[in-house]
């Protein structure tokens, strides 16, 4: 496994006016590993995307943060993928997941795209759903708001508290799926 260059994509939507919102839990994700590394994102025109080759736990990962919106994710997330030579079963992808509660991860290979938007692009892009993703709880809209709507809004001042803890336990969850695998992970994270 350690031979192998893996992709982790943080899904979110550009521009400062998503910058806190739900949707863009995979950049926030992303961000934190980033730091980790001490990386510094470059932009990457031929792939619509932001990228930061490095290390994690000495395992070789390309970091990035498509730049177009989450439900366009398709055509970047495949375009790193053929770039940096990397198969979709070495790629994992974090986000957003209103079915589960705020701060809750689940981590999985393959499945369906439950509705998200940008699941669904990347596997049209693809031709596949097998990869990794690493599943963020931001819980279902109260009352009748529409789901769009909810996860396009910041998080309540609540969750803000919570959030920067949310975001270092995912990106610790990310590091022991490249470094320890799937069921390990699953066993550690998975609420």
């Amino acid at each position: 496994m350690a031979d192998d260059v893996w992709l982790v994509v943080g899904l979110g939507n550009p521009g400062p006016s998503y910058a806190r919102t739900r949707h863009n839990i995979g950049h926030l994700v992303a961000d934190e590993l980033a730091a980790r590394t001490g990386g510094k994102w470059k932009q990457h025109k031929q792939v619509k995307s932001e990228v930061i080759e490095t290390r994690i736990s000495g395992i070789r990962t390309v970091l990035a943060r498509p730049r177009s919106y989450t439900n366009e994710s398709g055509g970047p997330v495949s375009g790193l993928l053929k770039f940096f030579k990397v198969e979709p079963a070495n790629l994992v992808v974090v986000h957003d997941e209103l079915d589960i509660d705020f701060g809750v991860l689940r981590c999985k290979f393959g499945g369906g795209d439950n509705g998200h938007n940008g699941l669904k692009s990347i596997r049209k892009s693809l031709g596949t759903g097998e990869y990794y993703r690493v599943r963020f709880g931001v819980g279902r809209p109260p009352g009748r708001q529409n789901p769009a709507d909810f996860v396009l809004n910041e998080f309540s001042s609540t969750e803000r508290k919570d959030l920067p803890f949310a975001v270092d336990r995912t990106a610790d969850a990310v590091e022991s799926l490249l470094t320890d695998g799937l069921d390990v992970t699953q066993g550690r994270y998975n609420s």
